[in-house]
């Protein structure tokens, strides 16, 4: 069986069409550069702010208005029909509730009457909390974290930002598990729901909070709002997928016992897609966690204001440490809700009132015991200021001697890799007629998915092409395929080396699983020690950031070929090699292809935070239209980069569900 792995197609008709459409491809190229060409299919010119590279801006195709038709639509809600009024009450009650968490964690009127709670109880509840879910190792992992808090001097915003998710987690829940169980029963609501929540989990994260401070404010209230409406999706999803995984047998046994519509789903449906929507808690707290950083740019307080206020004065010091706090707030939140959602849940067990509840019974009594002696010893509820420590020091040192040491070895590099690689890829993706793109796209769209996935990716397509921000997508697309392809290069072989041992394969998967809690914000911090503030750098902090699937997916599908294939090639004399790139990168590869496809999105999704440090792509768009709280602008160019994602997405799908079939694995 001789494959096409990088393209994963089998050679005959599908073959021929991709000669054929890269052919075509390249004449319009060559007849672009020989200007034969005429002008109306020339390239499309990104009009007004859009115009960024006026070189590259040779055509006079008219645009359309997207943005203006955007601000009057949202003009006509919040004016016309009052829907201002409506989120401006939502705001205040947001705040309150925010208000009455943050008085309860520092201290205030709004904390029913009680002091600050002293940080020895939220360490023994971590604690506690940790022992009980998963042992000893995740109690000292989880106490470890609270102790850093308070003697580092972070204790003020990690309680700011705990304020933040204790509103906004919940929420998303709720709402989360009522899409999801109202999707289940109503197939109509499914099918709207789906292309929405695609969108949604493209566009993105500053996408979100450009409507959000138009209808709702600035303000730490109007950043848990944006967080919430950003992190119901994977909710709503997962619990989806956990009803409809339920066994219709057990369906049946809960109406054959005579359970009524309610008592169905609480006590049967519910249980039984408890794993999938305890995997939904997981992912909604850390994707709450990441926009409460990102949410800082709109007022909300915490760890991400303050590492947003370091970052932009460079002191990359403190920022080095306030960047550790949150890794290990991403930590302890991840391990907690997995060890939740793994736990066992004993339905059988009648054990006493005492041994049932002791775990609650331990929290409660810390926290009392804690109130009690904080009222003798006022160094437990605040931690005197004189007694903390501080690494930014010793960061500094090691910045300081990187860039002394370093600064000639990483200037020749980054002056390589720009000048004789990044810039000519640019320029490619720059020059490359419109026509042609849409020639791409459709093409591949009818090779991978048929009509329908070459007029969606088509109108994808068009769609940027007429909103008059062309140049700077192809630049954020320039950015992403480098970044994507540098992921490859590196993340394939690594997982295939990791898959050929065990033990490799659990350690390099820890440590992918560490390195996906981090928020996206952390990333920029090592590359900007190396590489300052350049393209370079946002292309370094997409890589590191969007590798991690591209290694996952291909040890996981490395090692999910089916034994009985591995004995058959061994049986037939086959070494390890012919092994390899006969059968498991053959039957690997629709896993793999998955693993390429969310290293994509990945990309996508962290291009427009690397915008922050560098690149004139759509992030950088995207930032200037959040400050000027431009919501027809900014939700434009957040649906440029979520078409191409999304056609991204489409494309790849479709081509492993084929695959897949072909295989005989699905």
């Amino acid at each position: 069986m001789k494959e096409m792995l990088f393209i994963g197609i089998v050679p005959g008709k599908r073959g021929s069409a991709v000669s054929v459409l890269l052919a075509i491809f390249a004449a319009l190229v060559f007849f672009k550069y020989i200007d034969v060409i005429p002008q109306i299919f020339d390239r499309l010119p990104a009009h007004g702010e859009g115009s960024s590279i006026d070189a590259a801006n040779t055509g006079y195709t008219e645009t359309l208005p997207f943005g203006l038709w955007f601000n009057l639509f949202f003009d006509f809600l919040r004016e016309d029909l009052g829907l201002s009024k409506v989120t401006r009450a939502i705001a205040r009650a947001m705040k309150s509730l925010i208000d009455v968490f943050n008085n309860i964690l520092l201290g205030g009127r709004k904390g029913f009457g009680f002091s600050a709670i002293p940080w020895p109880a939220v360490a023994a509840i971590a604690f506690i909390l940790g022992y009980a879910l998963k042992g000893w190792r995740l109690a000292l992992l989880s106490c470890g974290t609270v102790l850093f808090f308070v003697v580092f001097g972070q204790w003020k915003y990690a309680m700011q930002t705990l304020a933040l998710l204790f509103v906004s987690v919940p929420t998303s829940i709720v709402i989360g598990v009522f899409l999801g169980i109202l999707a289940y029963n109503n197939k109509a609501v499914e099918r709207a729901l789906l292309p929405i929540m695609s969108i949604a989990q493209t566009l993105p994260h500053f996408a979100y909070l450009i409507p959000v401070v138009v209808f709702f404010g600035i303000g730490h209230q109007t950043g848990t709002i944006a967080t919430i409406i950003f992190a119901v999706p994977p909710m709503v999803r997962l619990t989806l997928l956990g009803m409809q995984k339920v066994s219709p047998e057990v369906v049946e046994a809960g109406k054959m016992s005579g359970c009524s519509k309610w008592q169905l789903l609480f006590r049967v449906q519910i249980p039984s897609a408890r794993k999938e929507m305890l995997l939904g808690v997981n992912q909604v707290i850390m994707q709450c966690l990441a926009m409460v950083v990102i949410a800082a740019f709109i007022g909300a307080p915490g760890l991400g204001y303050r590492l947003l206020i370091k970052l932009q004065t460079l002191k990359l010091g403190q920022s080095v440490e306030i960047g550790i706090a949150i890794v290990l707030l991403a930590i302890i939140l991840d391990r907690l809700s997995l060890a939740w959602a793994e736990k066992k849940q004993d339905y059988t067990a009648n054990l006493p009132l005492h041994v049932r509840y002791r775990y609650p019974m331990l929290m409660a009594l810390a926290v009392a015991v804690s109130y009690i002696m904080a009222a003798y010893f006022p160094v437990l509820t605040k931690y005197p200021k004189a007694f903390t420590i501080s690494t930014a020091a010793y960061w500094e040192a090691v910045i300081d001697w990187i860039v002394i040491n370093w600064y000639d070895s990483l200037l020749v590099f980054r002056e390589v890799l720009m000048i004789d690689i990044l810039i000519p890829i640019r320029d490619a993706f720059l020059y490359t007629p419109t026509i042609a793109v849409f020639v791409l796209v459709a093409g591949a769209g009818l090779i991978l998915g048929g009509m329908y996935s070459a007029i969606l990716s088509l109108m994808f397509f068009v769609f940027i092409a007429l909103s008059g921000w062309w140049d700077r997508a192809m630049i954020t697309a320039y950015m992403v395929t480098v970044s994507v392809a540098f992921c490859l290069i590196i993340g394939i072989p690594l997982g295939i080396w990791a898959s050929r041992k065990p033990k490799r394969a659990r350690v390099l998967l820890t440590i992918c699983d560490t390195m996906q809690t981090f928020p996206s914000f952390i990333y920029l911090l090592p590359v900007i020690m190396l590489f300052q503030v350049n393209d370079m750098s946002a292309i370094a902090s997409v890589i590191v950031y969007a590798i991690i699937p591209s290694i996952r997916y291909t040890i996981e599908g490395l090692r999910n070929v089916p034994v009985a294939l591995h004995e058959a090639v061994t049986m037939s004399g086959s070494n390890k090699w012919q092994r390899l790139f006969q059968l498991e990168l053959p039957v690997a590869m629709p896993h793999i292809m998955l693993g390429v496809n969310q290293t994509t999105m990945f990309a996508f999704s962290m291009v427009v935070i690397a915008a922050f440090i560098g690149t004139i792509d759509l992030g950088q768009a995207i930032f200037k239209a959040l400050s000027e709280s431009n919501l027809g602008k900014g939700l434009v160019l957040g649906l440029c980069i979520s078409f191409m994602a999304l056609s991204v997405d489409h494309l790849i799908n479709r081509w492993a569900l084929e695959r897949r079939r072909l295989l005989g694995l699905s």
